[in-house]
């Protein structure tokens, strides 16, 4: 990596090159941007970079320009060119800068060797400063919520970080009592915390501290509401040292974004997350890595599913952070996009999950790699596109949907869009409802969205449904109102010795907080324990 630019996150934003300090650019917003750029590691669309960070009547796209020339001759160095932006995308080349969070971030996923005490330390001090120290911009309600939920990982993160220093078996008792202290003062309701540093306190005769310790915390816990702990040194008893070395609280459920490129010349993103063996799902409609994490849409259930295992996703061309402009958008191109991801990860053989049209790119993907796919979990999927499998009504209803969407899909006005929030999670909250529709508009163009819907109608893998020869779950809302549990049936009795689930749902996609979810993990989890693939 090259050490010519080093990014400092951690406190008031600082660039350094050899070694010395480069003057920023006056402008707060161009300061943001860096940081925006450097934290987040990705290419960015231009035009969410002007949704971000500028309002009209301003000149969006012009204040990017001059905000981009800024950072340009701040951070390009001879030979190394670390803003890349073209007429689409704009991103900081991460391999040629040095960025002081995210360097913590890797070190510590690094599972081997494990981070020394001393690194622990060293990264415990640089975590306590503020992420991003004074870059506040309380006028751009986008930027803020970004900035709030980042140093809220952040803090999750030095948790993380100051406990593995408290158990770290080379940590003396007076050493872990000051780590203690920087512990229970981030997190004053952490019954651990304050458990671990009772005992500390007492094993060094400090016993007065001791119970000056459990005084403010059960004071703390009735002001708060928090339930009494009878025997404050009896909570959190300290792990074993082999996973204290290996866990970090927040910081296994941190995916990682990644890109690869098809054989037409397509960026597809990808991203990992937890460890484990591999489980990868297809991409439905629509995907957004940045966005699907932290939903309340899919975070439960992606969260569940990264759990004990390494969970990939990627956003299918045409979508999310994957390219836009694209010649071709079919199900050739879909089944194509998954392979370039399972090639570049060089995946050998793990289950695969597909939703809706996701399953028939599943199916045609298992046919094609009898050997890679250990296990199919079939969700709300359908063999036959709108126009095979559909009446003559529906597909009449389906044109119609298209040429509104193709009219309306990139206005203000969530009406278009919420055609199909409706129809995917009929029982979801309103809050829930106005992020889909949002989150739509966010994740593709009018015409792209068009050409996904035409995409999805000649979709047909009927013939290849006998040709399946792996242990396969299919699961199918009863009441599902986009796709029809008949639809879902013919999928199941179409696959040798397929096991068919019904979920008693109205629902489209299953949220987390309806009844038919638990039942729905727990039938994925116990199917992939028993294809031996958990």
């Amino acid at each position: 990596m090259s050490s010519h630019i080093q990014i400092c996150l951690l406190g008031e934003l600082r660039t350094v090159s050899d070694g010395r300090q480069l003057d920023l650019p006056p402008s707060k917003k161009t300061r943001a941007l860096l940081a925006y750029l450097a934290l987040t590691g990705r290419p960015h669309r231009r035009e969410r970079l002007c949704e971000i960070f500028w309002e009209l009547p301003d000149d969006p796209r012009g204040s990017l320009r001059w905000a981009l020339s800024k950072i340009r001759a701040l951070v390009d160095v001879p030979g190394s060119a670390q803003l890349s932006a073209d007429r689409e995308r704009v991103s900081l080349v991460q391999d040629s800068a040095m960025v002081d969070y995210v360097e913590i971030v890797r070190r510590l996923q690094a599972s081997s060797p494990p981070a020394t005490l001393d690194e622990l330390h060293e990264m415990g001090k640089l975590l306590a400063l503020p992420l991003l120290d004074g870059l506040d911009l309380p006028q751009l309600d986008a930027y803020q919520a970004w900035l709030a939920a980042e140093r809220e990982e952040a803090l999750q993160l030095r948790l993380g970080v100051l406990e593995r220093i408290t158990l770290h078996p080379e940590t003396s008792d007076r050493d872990a009592v000051k780590w203690l202290r920087q512990w229970q003062s981030a997190d004053p309701t952490s019954e651990q915390a304050a458990g671990i540093l009772v005992r500390t306190l007492k094993r060094l005769g400090r016993g007065d501290e001791a119970a000056g310790v459990v005084s403010n915390y059960q004071r703390m816990a009735k002001d708060t509401g928090l339930a009494p702990v009878d025997d404050l040194s009896e909570v959190g008893p300290p792990p074993s040292a082999a996973e204290t070395a290996t866990t970090v609280p927040g910081l296994l459920k941190r995916q990682s974004i990644g890109f690869c490129q098809s054989a037409d010349g397509v960026r597809i993103a990808y991203a990992t997350v937890g460890t484990g063996p591999p489980l990868v799902k297809a991409a439905n409609w629509l995907n957004h890595l940045e966005l699907d994490w932290q939903s309340p849409i899919w975070s439960k259930t992606f969260q569940a599913l990264a759990d004990g295992r390494a969970f990939i996703r990627y956003d299918e061309r045409g979508n999310g952070l994957s390219d836009w402009e694209v010649d071709d958008i079919s199900f050739e191109a879909f089944v194509r996009d998954l392979e370039t991801v399972v090639d570049a990860l060089r995946l050998e053989r793990f289950p695969l999950l597909g939703m809706s049209q996701g399953c028939a790119v599943s199916i045609a993907y298992a046919v094609r790699h009898p050997e890679r796919v250990s296990a199919l979990v079939l969700i709300g999927g359908y063999a036959a596109g709108w126009r095979i499998g559909c009446a003559a009504e529906e597909q009449e209803r389906r044109q119609a949907v298209m040429t509104l969407t193709k009219l309306g899909w990139g206005t203000n006005n969530p009406a278009y869009r919420h055609i199909f929030s409706q129809t995917f999670m009929p029982d979801g909250t309103p809050d829930e409802l106005a992020w889909f529709d949002e989150f739509q508009r966010q994740t593709t163009s009018p015409d792209n969205a068009v050409r996904f819907q035409d995409a999805f109608g000649d979709i047909d893998v009927r013939d290849q449904l006998a040709q399946l020869h792996v242990p396969t779950l299919v699961l199918h809302a009863r009441h599902d109102q986009r796709i029809s549990l008949d639809q879902g049936r013919e999928l199941a009795i179409g696959i040798p010795n397929a096991r068919f689930v019904v979920l008693e749902s109205r629902s489209h996609i299953i949220l987390g907080h309806e009844p038919a979810w638990p039942v729905f993990m727990d039938e994925v989890q116990r199917f992939l324990a028993e294809t031996n693939t958990a």
